[in-house]
């Protein structure tokens, strides 16, 4: 079984969401919902660049006063969906992100933190508050007015420390911009670093992956993202006349795989715990300083025309497109809107695709599924509803013996990206299948 077949973040994908006819109201979606501890996540579609690897909903650069348009319909979504929300409902963690969060001037990102406290009622400084942020706009006035909003934590998307791993996966930066902004990030005092960096870039070796990975630690980031490159439909590289991925699958698959457990094993053992395939957090730093939302529970509020939320019975958002052009237009459409009181595309949730959902994302985690949490919920067990599933993974070694608990081995967790689609129901598979990419 190839280990990389697609990075399962949110189950179902967008991909398979559709237009909902008749529109429900987000009154009707929310009432009965649980409120006491929800999630917001408002999403920023705009970028400087765009890196040659991103399938991301994003628009690069904007005309004159498109910003301050994106912001003043993000208000007037903040506005609708707390009326919809009620009147206690409480939000516990908070999240920026993008597209490029930082893309906003300081002054915008001060009306952004304004909207979601005035709005939407939460206290930025009393939640845990993550932001998305790249080197080139993680400028001392933007950071200055996250850190005293209350940002917990920064992520800093790098991908690569050496100049010609950057130039290859097609993201224009040096390492010294980088290491200028990792300064200014640490300075500013966030109480939580974050670093992504990407494997399989081509051109990169065993050893000038450690180099890069090795440049990261010098920094202690409390957290580390490592993720596999993925040369995806309508992206810079897969417009290049011989992407890796069609030119020897295998082959880059077992270079991605070697890379992946040798950045593994040297975060190990640096004094990092392994949280999921992608994500090591330093042995030392407090989870819940960063805050985390939990993929296999509902209640994420999501504002932006990227952004998802999340009810038990319908997980809904806007439009997605990857083009340049479809997206510009997805926007210009959202920047129009007036009524934000119904939900426009989604899928809904069935009892069977919550277990697999619930299933899906605990075992995506290192510490996996507690069997009791998932029978109180569900009323039985994953290998009564997943007995085909589960004994094809127990066959290839990838499930781990535990009393209570269902987990991947370590061999299972390097397979996540196909432990993860073959958890994906038929339904599912159809409507991605039917998605027309643009």
């Amino acid at each position: 079984m190839r280990p990389y077949q697609s990075y399962v973040y949110a189950y179902p994908h967008k991909t398979a969401y559709r237009q909902l006819e008749p529109r429900p109201q987000l009154a009707e979606l929310w009432a009965g919902e649980p409120q006491d501890a929800l999630s917001l996540y408002l999403h920023i579609p705009f970028c400087e660049v765009r890196c040659g690897f991103c399938n991301l909903f994003t628009r690069i650069g904007s005309p004159d006063g498109l910003t301050t348009a994106y912001l003043d319909a993000l208000e007037r979504q903040a506005v609708a969906v707390r009326a919809a929300l009620d009147e206690g409902a409480r939000f516990e963690v908070a999240a920026f992100g993008g597209g490029t969060p930082t893309y906003l001037t300081a002054r915008e990102l001060e009306r952004l933190c304004d909207l979601t406290e005035q709005r939407m009622g939460v206290d930025l400084r009393a939640v845990p508050l993550s932001v998305e942020a790249s080197p080139d706009t993680a400028t001392a006035d933007r950071l200055e007015v996250l850190a005293d909003r209350g940002t917990t934590r920064l992520s800093l998307g790098v991908q690569s420390f050496l100049d010609e791993e950057a130039k290859s996966a097609v993201r224009p930066q040096k390492r010294a911009a980088v290491e200028a902004a990792l300064g200014r990030i640490r300075a500013a005092g966030f109480p939580v670093l974050n670093i992504d960096l990407i494997y399989g870039i081509d051109g990169q070796t065993g050893a000038s992956w450690l180099r890069s990975l090795d440049a990261a630690l010098a920094w202690r980031p409390e957290e580390l993202y490592l993720y596999p490159l993925y040369v995806r439909p309508l992206t810079g590289l897969a417009r290049r006349s011989d992407p890796p991925d069609r030119s020897m699958p295998q082959d880059w698959d077992t270079q991605r795989l070697a890379l992946y457990r040798s950045g593994r094993d040297h975060l190990l053992a640096h004094g990092y715990r392994q949280v999921s395939m992608r994500m090591f957090r330093r042995a030392d730093a407090a989870a819940e300083v960063a805050g985390e939302y939990s993929c296999q529970t509902d209640g994420m509020v999501g504002l932006g025309c990227g952004a998802r939320s999340y009810t038990a019975g319908l997980h809904y958002s806007f439009d997605y497109a990857v083009n340049a052009t479809e997206v510009r237009g997805i926007i210009d459409d959202y920047v129009a809107t007036t009524d934000f009181g119904h939900a426009e595309r989604g899928w809904p949730m069935d009892q069977d695709e919550a277990r697999r959902r619930h299933l899906l994302q605990s075992l995506l985690q290192a510490d996996g599924l507690e069997l009791a949490d998932y029978h109180r919920r569900f009323h039985s067990t994953p290998a009564e509803d997943f007995p085909a599933e589960l004994a094809g993974f127990a066959e290839r070694g990838w499930l781990a013996d535990g009393p209570g608990r269902l987990a991947l081995t370590a061999e299972g967790l390097a397979y996540s990206d196909a432990v993860g689609p073959a958890l994906f129901s038929p339904a599912v598979r159809h409507r991605m299948a039917g998605h027309q990419a643009r």
